[in-house]
């Protein structure tokens, strides 16, 4: 059973976000106050602590939400997850996989940080 490490938010779309200790999920928006809640397809992004561990290994000191992920995650093969796939991610929140990766739409924060 996979579990989360952390919940970020940020203020500003294309830039780092920060932790906070929990966030409301809003129904088909996102998490509460972060800049990419919303009625669009992409309204929470996630990102296994395995892909953070796969950078830190070459190196580069980056953090939980340094990718712009809302929740981190530990034990969940997110890339393995086929679009559709539902899951739940605590209690009565569930989401649904509608993309595996997302890039900068133009150079961002993220980036200039850590690269491609």
């Amino acid at each position: 059973m996979g579990k989360i490490l952390s919940v970020n938010i940020s203020k500003k779309k294309g830039e780092k976000k920060y932790n906070v200790p929990s966030s409301l999920a809003l129904l088909d928006r996102g998490l509460e106050n972060d800049a990419h809640a919303g009625d669009k397809i992409r309204q929470l992004s996630l990102l296994a602590a395995e892909s953070i561990e796969k950078i830190r290994s070459k190196v580069l000191n980056v953090n939980y939400g340094d990718f712009a992920e809302n929740l981190t995650t530990q034990g969940i093969e997110l890339h393995l997850l086929p679009a559709g796939t539902k899951v739940r991610i605590v209690n009565d929140v569930i989401v649904e996989v509608t993309q595996i990766g997302k890039s900068c739409v133009k150079p961002c924060t993220i980036f200039h940080a850590v690269g491609d």
